[in-house]
């Protein structure tokens, strides 16, 4: 069961609202066997037509860029939508946003919080989908102290074996230095707070990993639930509403590897479409809550 509700109640959470451009203070709730299951936004972030669309065929791409209202040149600001699990004695956070040190656009997970009603001192694990910045930069606060003191944390093995290795920041995209760098400073702070696990592995009742390479080498998505009554929360393994449904056999300029988004995308494209299984995605419209569908021979995004 999917409901929305506002949360703005007074002056201040007002005056919080208009730090988020687009964005209306609210939350979107559904409900999973005993799970309660918020997203609140992080904010937006601020990122070059090119970075999603600069390799694509123009011709083919101009279509479906004009269905969604989008100019080639445009400047994208995807949504950033990170998920919050209740459950008995568990509140847990997958992904903690950008914080203070990535773009000033994003980074307002404190503010969400604040709306809600939930404290960070409140969340007892949080999992991560995988460690680019906007998903791990808001582990820590601008006095690298940690912002969530009472949280465990869980990552995939393969994710933390290649950003903590010090090799990496050698042998990735010049692009993404400064990636590395940020996460190997950050999940080092959780080396004596740290569990691993790997695909298809159980890590909560109710909550099974799922393997989604390519956008990093070690990203994961979450299933909660079983069959009908159930949710993926997607990470960035499908990053937007538009070409990645429409196109899904097309690369992704943000997939580190390429040719293995394109095979975790189809697949579970797939798979989405089949179960009519609801998802979360990170970096779809908010709340980032939705379905999606087949068309032909590819897909549609349907928020719900």
């Amino acid at each position: 069961m999917i409901t929305r509700r506002t949360l703005i109640r007074n002056a201040a959470a007002s005056s919080a609202a208009l730090m988020l451009p687009q964005t209306v203070w609210a939350n979107a709730a559904m409900t999973i066997g005993t799970m309660q299951i918020d997203t609140l936004s992080d904010g937006q972030l601020t990122l070059p037509p090119a970075m999603t669309f600069g390799d694509l065929p123009a011709t083919e791409l101009a279509p479906i860029l004009q269905q969604y209202g989008i100019a080639p040149d445009q400047t994208l600001t995807p949504d950033c939508n990170v998920t919050l699990v209740r459950d008995g004695e568990r509140t847990i956070l997958f992904d903690v946003g950008a914080g203070p040190d990535f773009m000033s656009s994003a980074g307002k997970l404190a503010e969400a919080f604040d709306a809600l009603g939930v404290s960070a001192d409140e969340i007892t694990h949080v999992v991560f989908t995988h460690a680019h910045p906007d998903h791990l930069w808001g582990l820590l606060d601008d006095f690298d102290d940690p912002v969530f003191p009472n949280a465990t944390y869980l990552i995939g093995k393969a994710e933390w074996d290649y950003w903590i290795n010090p090799n990496t920041v050698d042998t990735i995209d010049t692009g993404r230095t400064t990636f590395a760098v940020g996460a190997k400073r950050r999940l080092e702070t959780l080396e004596d707070n740290i569990t691993f696990f790997n695909d298809g592995e159980e890590i909560f009742p109710n909550i099974a990993a799922r393997g989604t390479f390519g956008h990093t080498p070690g990203h994961m998505a979450f299933q909660l639930g079983a069959g009908t009554d159930s949710v993926m929360i997607l990470g960035d393994c499908i990053g937007n509403h538009h070409v990645a449904f429409a196109r899904p056999d097309w690369a992704s300029g943000s997939d580190q590897d390429a040719d293995l988004g394109i095979k975790t995308r189809t697949m579970l494209l797939d798979q989405l479409a089949a179960e009519q299984m609801h998802l979360i995605g990170f970096h779809l419209p908010y709340p980032g809550i939705g379905r999606a569908e087949k068309q032909g021979d590819n897909y549609v995004f349907v928020p719900a």
